[in-house]
């Protein structure tokens, strides 16, 4: 029987050796064995049921540990060095605000102040009446000028002083109902309007020939009837013989007596002072109380060294001083500037001068003066002709306009954003018998350097800055706009030696260096 048994073993073994296969011929199964329908090659695994996640420590395990010395000293150490990096930076910010330049204060503006003023004496010429005028308006917006003076066309008759009514409008040159929409829309678009009250405007002198005690005060009474209904101001001719009358003061009152500190906007006195020298003047404008004198002495004065020494004299008063090159008598600018290249140059020198630019109509196209009449107004210059219309000759004076109202307009838009030129500090830099050159600056601001050469021949200008002023040059300055070929907008060029060709001129740019 064991004999048996042993072999029976024996055979059951050879069985179970059989059965194993070869681990290569195995499937991949994650248990050994393949299940069934799997091909050789798929493997499976088995995730355990119980994954192991991290619960952090509970509270009393960090307690614990945060009890610990080690990390109550690195606790303070962290608090330490946060606190002593706040004071730090507190203190950093402290010593830059205390050693950072101070801002200097903007001095106290007025509307006339803050950009040109535009003439219109002769209402029929520039728009056909007063109804003409208010349908301009938005033209003359974008010319951005911050002031009209419109007038004289009171009724009066030349040389006539009993037939002086400053309270009643010319018929020939509109209604009052007119001038209250003119008004009106002005207002809407941020433009003052001044009436020129000159008496008699029509005759030999303005204030007539007799006693001007008499006249001011109709003039006194008339001011005070247009600024009841909302006109902004007026001007007067022959400032040092009106404000000789006993009653000027009481004029002064009209105009200037309504205001206080809640005022948003004030009434302008302007007063033309023609034929006077730049001391003068300014006495004029010290004695008087005038808020505006519009002087002719850029027009008076035909050389550079006398320019520049008006300007010396004037700029600290610059927003009490109109410059105008005609304005004071209502001439228009072509009456000096005889070419399309003294045309921009002189309104470059106008719109950087220290004071308020004065023009009269039509001088921001070039329009030609004509003696002894008024010329009529150009409109819709930017219009392109029709073909019946087109002629060579007109159509080059119509794009010679286009091209002086650009420049005449991007001046204007310039100096009412440029603070050095709006009301900064004047420095004269150089003078001749035919150029002249000078320096604007506002405190942190751009600076600007003003040069022209209005003479038949090129010149070098020699830009010399006193060292008394506390003010220094740099070694160049970039073109900002300029009527001179040779001087590319943008381009850079030396301040040592500025070459201008005749009649030409340039506006250059540079920055606060600190």
């Amino acid at each position: 029987m064991s004999g048996t048994m042993s072999k029976d073993t024996e055979i059951d073994m050879e069985e179970v050796k059989l059965n194993e296969l070869d681990p290569e011929k195995q499937p991949m199964t994650g248990d050994g064995q393949a299940a069934g329908g799997e091909k050789n090659g798929s493997v499976k695994l088995k995730v355990p049921d119980d994954e192991v996640t991290f619960t952090g420590l509970s509270k009393e395990e960090l307690m614990r540990v945060a009890g610990t010395p080690g990390w109550v000293r690195t606790r303070w150490v962290l608090l330490v060095l946060f606190w002593l990096g706040w004071v730090g930076m507190l203190a950093g910010a402290i010593v830059i605000i205390v050693q950072a330049p101070r801002c200097k204060p903007i001095p106290e503006m007025n509307w006339w102040n803050e950009g040109p003023l535009y003439q219109i004496s002769d209402l029929e010429a520039f728009s056909g009446g007063m109804d003409g005028l208010e349908a301009k308006l938005d033209s003359i917006n974008q010319l951005k000028v911050k002031g009209l003076v419109v007038g004289p066309f009171h009724t009066v008759q030349a040389d006539q002083p009993n037939t002086l009514n400053l309270k009643e409008i010319d018929p020939t040159n509109g209604s009052e109902k007119s001038l209250m929409s003119v008004l009106a829309k002005a207002h809407k678009k941020g433009i003052s309007v001044v009436l020129d009250l000159t008496p008699d405007y029509k005759g030999t002198s303005p204030w007539f020939s007799n006693n001007i005690e008499d006249i001011m005060e109709k003039v006194t009474a008339g001011a005070e009837y247009w600024l009841n209904l909302g006109v902004d101001g007026i001007k007067l001719p022959d400032l040092s013989l009106a404000s000789s009358a006993s009653n000027w003061p009481k004029l002064q009152a009209a105009v200037q007596g309504n205001r206080t500190e809640e005022d948003t906007k004030a009434n302008v006195l302007m007063g033309v002072a023609a034929g006077v020298s730049a001391p003068e003047a300014s006495l004029l404008v010290n004695t008087t109380g005038v808020d505006l004198l519009l002087s002719d002495l850029l027009s008076s004065k035909n050389e550079g060294v006398e320019r520049i020494r008006a300007m010396d004299t004037l700029q600290s008063q610059q927003r009490s001083v109109g410059w105008g090159l005609g304005a004071s008598r209502n001439d228009h600018l072509s009456k000096l500037a005889n070419n399309p290249g003294l045309l921009r140059l002189y309104q470059l020198l106008l719109f950087t001068i220290p004071g308020t630019p004065v023009f009269t109509y039509g001088d921001e196209i070039g329009l030609q003066a004509q003696e002894g009449e008024s010329p009529k107004m150009v409109w819709d210059i930017e219009k392109e002709p029709s073909k019946e219309e087109l002629n060579e000759v007109a159509e080059a004076n119509r794009t010679e306009q286009v091209a002086v109202m650009k420049w005449f307009t991007s001046l204007s838009d310039l100096r009412g954003k440029e603070r050095s030129l709006l009301h900064g500090d004047y420095y004269s830099l150089h003078s001749s018998a035919s150029s002249l050159a000078f320096l604007r600056l506002w405190d942190q601001s751009e600076r600007y350097i003003t040069a022209v050469n209005w003479g038949s021949q090129p010149e070098t200008l020699t830009p010399l800055l006193s060292p008394t002023t506390g003010e220094k040059l740099p070694e160049t300055a970039k073109v900002k706009v300029s009527t001179d070929e040779n001087l590319e907008v943008d381009s850079s060029i030396k301040l040592d030696k500025i070459t201008l060709g005749p009649g030409r001129a340039v506006l250059l740019q540079f920055p606060f260096m600190g």
